[in-house]
C-alpha cells in the first residue's frame, strides 16, 4: 500500500440515495466506487456496508490513518474502494439525513435487511456484502444478520452487537445502565429536530446533566430530554422495562434467540476488558460456535476503553506500548479488516495473503508491570498478548474463594456460621470509580483506577478516603499471593443474602490489590470488573417477587469476564455493596422501579457465610507461564492507497461542522 495521503476528502459517487424501507421511510445512503469504476458497465464489486447513527459524512473518532486519529468516514470508504470494493455508508432511521422516527436499536434489524436487499439488487454489487462498524454500528450488523439477509458474507463487529440487551448493554441483572441516559442526552443535541430548531438546541444546551443526575428519578416531560420527546420516550421505555418480557426478545437486542437464523459466515468479534460489551462479545462467540456452524470465528480482547484500540492506558492504568492493537495484533486495524474482506468477499484465488498467526482468540493478559507511577501519574500495570483456542483457555482451572466474616477470602467455606450486616442508603450510593463503561461523559468515565474517592468522580463526598472505608462496602481479600497467578475467564459471585426490605441490590467488584510501595505508599486497589443483582428478580427475570424480610436467598452476580495477572505479593479482593452509581440506577429498596420511585428506604442487608451458605467467588486461574504469548505483528506505518482528489469537482474539504461523530 503506497502513495501519499490525499489532501481532500472524497465525495460519494452516488450521494444520498434514498433507499426505501418496507414502511415507506427512506434512508440516506452514500455509495463509493473505486477510482474510474463505471457502474453498470464494469464487473460488479464486493460491497462493504456500515450503517451508523453518528453521521455517514462525520468523523469516526476511533478510525485511524497513520498517526491521525479521528478520520471522516468517507476517507475510510476511499481506503477500501482503492482495494477494489464498493463501500456503502448509511444514516440510521431518524438520524442525520435519513427519514423516520428514531427509536434506539429496534428498527435496525428490518432496516438492515431492507438495505441488503437494495444493495444486492444493484448492478454494481457482486452479491457478496461484508459489514463493519464500531459500537452502534456493530449493533446494526448483528441486528440485520438475525434476519438472514441476502448477500451477507462476513462481518466485523467492533465493541458491540447485542447478545441479550437485558443482561448487557441496556440492563444488567435487573438494573438499568445509566449510560443510556447520558447517550440519549448527548445525541438529542444532534437530532434532526435540534439541528433544525436553534431554540430547541439552546434548551438542551442550557441543561446541566450532572445536576439532573443528582435529581433522579426523572419524570417524563420534566427531564433534561423533555424538549425532544422522541429521545425521552424511548429512554423511559427502556428504563421502565424491568421484566424480561417479549419486548426484550426483539432480534435487534437479543441475538441469543436468533443464532440459528444468522448465516454461517466468517465473523470477527472485538472488544476490550473495560468496554461495556464484554459479556455480549463472549456470548456471541459461544452462540455463533453452535448450531452446526463451520465458518471461522475470531475474537480479540484488548485492555482498552470502548473503541480505544491504540490507547495504551485505561483510566489510571498504563499497559505499555504492547497493548496497542496496531503493531501487536496486526500491522493496523485498517489492514486487518482489509485482509478479512479480501479473504471472504473477493473471488477465490484473490490476492489475500494467508495469515501466519490466526488463532481463534487473541487476548490481552493485563498485569505483570513494575507497579511504578509513570510521568502521567498512571500506575504501570503492564501486560502481554496471549492466544487461545477456546474460552476460557484450556490451561485454566476453576478456583473458589469463600467469604469469611473476618474479611478474608479462603479456599475453605466459613465455619462456624457467620453473618455480616450493613445498611444500604439510596440517598448516599457508592460512587462509580471506573469500570467497564462508555458514553457516560460528562457524568462518569470508565477504566482502571485506585478504588479511592477522588474529586474527578461524580458523587464523591470524602475525597481521599478509600471506598473500603465506607460502612456500606464489605471487603474480602486473600493474603499476599505466594506466586504469580493469571485470571483468564468468567467471574462469578455466589451470595447468600437477606434483607429487611422488599427489594435491594447487591454489587460485587473484583480488585487487584498492590502492596505499598514508594510510589503508592498506601498500596493501590485496581478495579478489574464488577456486576450487580436486583433482588426482586431472585426467582426469575420474567416475574419479579418481593423479598420476604429475613429470609435467606441465593443469588448470583456475574461481573464481566477478565484476564489479569496477579503478581506475587498482590492480593485478590472482592468488594460487596448495594450500589454503584451512576453506572447503574439506584434501587430505592421499596420494590418500586428506580425510574419512578420517589420514596426511598434504608435497607439492612445481610451476607450469610457458612458451609450451609457458602458465599464465594469463582475464578478461572492458570499458571501465567502456561499461557502462550501471541507473536507481535510486524509493526508498520500505514501507507494508504486512498485516491487523490478526483477531477471535475469530485472532492471537497468537509466543513468542520460535519466533524461531529462518535464511534
Amino acid at each position: 500500500m503506497n502513495g501519499p495521503l490525499p489532501l481532500l476528502h472524497p465525495l460519494p459517487d452516488l450521494p444520498n440515495q434514498r433507499v426505501p424501507m418496507r414502511d415507506g421511510v427512506h434512508l440516506a445512503t452514500d455509495v463509493y466506487f473505486p477510482p474510474g469504476y463505471r457502474a453498470g458497465r464494469d464487473a460488479p464489486l464486493p460491497v462493504i456496508l456500515e450503517r451508523t447513527p453518528y453521521g455517514k459524512l462525520a468523523v469516526s473518532r476511533a478510525e485511524q490513518i497513520g498517526s491521525r486519529l479521528g478520520v471522516p468516514r468517507p476517507e475510510i470508504a476511499a481506503y477500501f474502494t482503492a482495494q477494489g470494493f464498493a463501500v456503502v455508508l448509511q444514516d440510521c432511521r431518524g438520524r442525520y439525513d435519513s427519514e423516520g422516527h428514531f427509536t434506539k436499536y429496534l428498527a435496525e434489524g428490518p432496516d438492515g435487511y431492507d438495505t441488503l436487499c437494495w444493495i444486492t439488487a444493484q448492478p454494481w454489487c457482486s452479491g457478496r456484502v461484508g459489514t463493519m462498524g464500531l459500537s452502534y454500528a456493530a449493533h446494526t450488523q448483528l441486528a440485520l444478520a438475525c434476519h438472514h439477509p441476502p448477500g451477507l458474507a462476513c462481518m466485523v463487529l467492533d465493541s458491540g452487537g447485542f447478545a441479550n440487551g437485558y443482561q448487557c448493554g441496556i440492563r444488567q441483572s435487573g438494573a438499568f445502565e445509566l449510560k443510556q441516559a447520558t447517550w440519549a442526552f448527548r445525541q438529542a443535541k444532534l437530532s434532526p429536530a435540534a439541528r433544525r430548531d436553534p431554540v430547541l438546541r439552546a434548551a438542551l444546551e442550557a441543561q446541566d446533566i450532572r445536576q439532573w443526575f443528582e435529581a433522579m428519578p426523572w419524570r417524563p416531560g420534566h427531564s433534561p430530554l423533555a424538549a425532544v420527546p422522541e429521545y425521552e420516550d424511548y429512554l423511559f421505555e427502556q428504563w421502565r422495562a424491568e421484566r424480561f418480557d417479549a419486548s426484550w426478545r426483539d432480534a435487534a437486542i437479543f441475538a441469543q434467540g436468533y443464532y440459528d437464523a444468522i448465516p454461517d459466515i466468517p465473523v470477527v468479534l472485538m472488544s476490550s476488558w473495560y468496554d461495556v460489551y464484554v459479556r455480549s462479545t463472549f456470548e456471541n462467540y459461544a452462540g455463533l460456535q453452535g448450531h452446526g456452524r463451520q465458518a471461522p470465528l475470531r475474537l480479540v480482547m484488548g485492555p482498552w476503553l470502548h473503541g480505544d484500540r491504540n490507547t495504551t492506558h485505561s483510566g489510571d492504568a498504563e499497559f505499555g506500548p504492547q497493548a496497542a492493537f496496531d503493531g501487536n495484533v496486526a500491522p493496523d486495524w485498517l489492514s486487518f479488516r482489509l485482509q478479512w474482506f479480501r479473504r471472504w468477499l473477493q473471488p477465490a484465488g484473490g490476492s489475500a495473503p494467508a495469515d501466519p498467526v490466526d488463532p481463534p482468540l487473541r487476548l490481552f493478559l493485563m498485569g505483570g508491570g513494575s507497579g511504578k507511577r509513570n510521568d502521567q501519574d498512571r500506575i504501570e500495570h503492564g501486560g502481554r498478548w496471549i492466544q487461545a483456542d477456546q474460552w476460557p483457555p484450556s490451561q485454566t482451572r476453576v478456583a473458589e474463594f469463600y467469604l469469611h466474616a473476618d474479611g478474608s477470602l479462603r479456599e475453605a467455606p466459613a465455619t462456624p456460621a457467620a453473618t455480616v450486616h450493613y445498611q444500604a442508603d439510596p440517598r448516599r450510593p457508592v460512587p462509580t470509580i471506573g469500570g467497564a463503561l462508555t458514553s457516560g461523559q460528562p457524568v462518569f468515565v470508565g477504566g482502571a483506577f485506585d478504588q479511592r474517592e477522588d474529586a474527578r468522580f461524580f458523587g464523591v463526598r470524602q475525597a481521599g478516603l478509600p471506598l473500603s472505608a465506607r460502612d456500606d462496602v464489605v471487603v474480602f481479600e486473600t493474603g499476599p499471593l505466594s506466586h504469580d497467578v493469571a485470571l483468564a475467564g468468567p467471574v462469578r459471585v455466589t451470595l447468600f443474602i437477606s434483607s429487611d426490605c422488599p427489594d435491594t441490590d447487591f454489587t460485587a467488584k473484583l480488585i487487584d490489590v498492590y502492596p505499598p510501595s514508594a510510589d503508592f505508599p498506601q498500596g493501590y486497589a485496581m478495579n478489574l470488573t464488577d456486576g450487580i443483582f436486583r433482588c426482586r428478580f431472585h426467582a426469575s427475570w420474567e416475574e419479579p417477587r418481593p423479598l420476604v424480610a429475613g429470609k435467606v436467598y441465593e443469588i448470583t452476580i456475574e461481573p464481566f469476564a477478565s484476564c489479569n495477572l496477579f503478581k506475587r505479593g498482590h492480593r485478590i479482593r472482592l468488594d460487596i455493596s448495594s450500589s454503584n452509581f451512576p453506572k447503574y440506577d439506584v434501587n430505592p429498596n421499596t420494590g418500586e422501579s428506580p425510574a419512578d420511585g420517589r420514596e426511598k428506604r434504608i435497607a439492612r442487608n445481610t451476607l450469610h457465610l457458612s458451609t450451609a451458605c457458602p458465599s464465594r467467588l469463582t475464578l478461572h486461574l492458570a499458571d501465567p507461564a502456561s499461557l502462550a504469548s501471541l507473536p507481535s505483528a510486524p509493526a508498520s506505518r500505514i501507507h494508504s492507497m486512498l485516491p487523490r482528489a478526483r477531477a471535475g469537482g469530485r472532492a471537497c474539504c468537509f466543513l468542520s461542522t460535519l466533524k461531529r461523530g462518535f464511534p
